[in-house]
């Protein structure tokens, strides 16, 4: 068995997806165990590849996993605690940055500055696995009951720097209704008031508030059949780049050199809070508060991202 543990949210799950595929392809025969919160079950299913779930909430002590595994990885975190926690399966063999701390002094330097997708591939790589840091793709959702079409503007954040103003968002779902977009309001049940004031102050109907109404594979669903997705550096920004979606993430104060979406996919606008542009990951400007990106600008970016869909749509027929 191969056991590995990435015991962290949608975002997290998303930018470990080359490495899990590269796990999976390094060693079909072996059985691939994840460790991730059991919540995150039905994204699991849209990475493929992953034959058994082991659930649990953050770094405490692990169910019983069976036997020992032949290896266990850590794309977690740097250790110490990560790292001893899987030292309790008694592995064969641990994949982890090294941490003398965790008494593991195998494996590469951790590197703070590192995007979250490299830094997993390039761990692979120390160990002579190779990843595809671009296999972000996600597998098609199961058909449900969301709608179609419709444009997602997801104001919310756990981390509360990270959210763009809520008048911001309300004027944005305005203003894009207005240009005939159907815009619905996501988030997670406790942003539920959040998103019901988002959707007031824009003029939208309850029926819009999808916060606290889906659950995580239904929220992939809406993604990948969406016009758009309009978010800060969250979770559903990073479904939007699995499903090829057109969006527009909004960043500060992390810059989107290490969580944005790659070089070169222009369907993905990125903008800050400094003087920068990023289109794909790629750019410069500095970080400061989510209020001083304006209005116009998310506008015009929305522009953007809707555009190259069409032409890369013209290019393709």
């Amino acid at each position: 068995m191969i056991l590995v543990l990435r015991a962290l949210g949608v975002g997290d799950l998303a930018t470990g997806v080359p490495a899990l595929r590269a796990l999976h392809a390094a060693y079909p025969e072996q059985e691939l165990a994840l460790i991730a919160p059991a919540w995150l079950d039905p994204l699991i299913d849209l990475v493929g590849g992953i034959d058994r779930r082991i659930h649990t909430d953050g770094l405490g002590p692990l169910p019983r996993t069976g036997p020992a595994p032949e290896i266990a990885v850590n794309l977690h975190g740097r250790g110490p605690q990560s790292h001893r926690m899987l030292t309790t399966t008694r592995p064969d063999r641990m994949l982890a940055f090294a941490n003398p701390d965790a008494g593991h002094h195998d494996g590469p330097a951790w590197n703070d500055d590192e995007h979250e997708v490299h830094r997993w591939c390039r761990l692979l790589a120390w160990y002579g696995i190779p990843a595809d840091p671009g296999d972000l793709a996600l597998l098609a959702p199961p058909p449900s009951g969301v709608p179609t079409g419709v444009t997602v503007v997801h104001p919310g954040s756990k981390i509360r720097a990270k959210r763009w103003p809520a008048d911001r968002f309300a004027a944005l779902a305005r203003q894009l209704t207005e240009r005939g977009h159907r815009v619905v309001v996501t988030g997670s049940a406790d942003e539920r008031e959040l998103a019901g004031r988002v959707a007031d102050r824009a003029g939208l109907p309850a029926t819009a508030v999808l916060a606290g109404r889906t659950d995580v594979g239904e929220l992939a669903a809406l993604v990948a059949r969406a016009r758009l997705v309009v978010s800060g550096d969250t979770g559903v920004a990073h479904l939007a780049t699995g499903y090829g979606t057109a969006s527009v993430v909004l960043f500060g104060p992390v810059p989107p050199d290490r969580w944005g979406p790659p070089p070169g996919r222009s369907r993905h606008r990125v903008l800050t809070a400094g003087d920068g542009e990023w289109t794909g990951g790629a750019g410069v400007g500095t970080p400061s508060t989510m209020a001083a990106i304006p209005l116009d600008r998310v506008l015009a970016a929305v522009d953007e991202a809707e555009q190259a869909v069409r032409t890369s749509g013209a290019i393709a027929a």
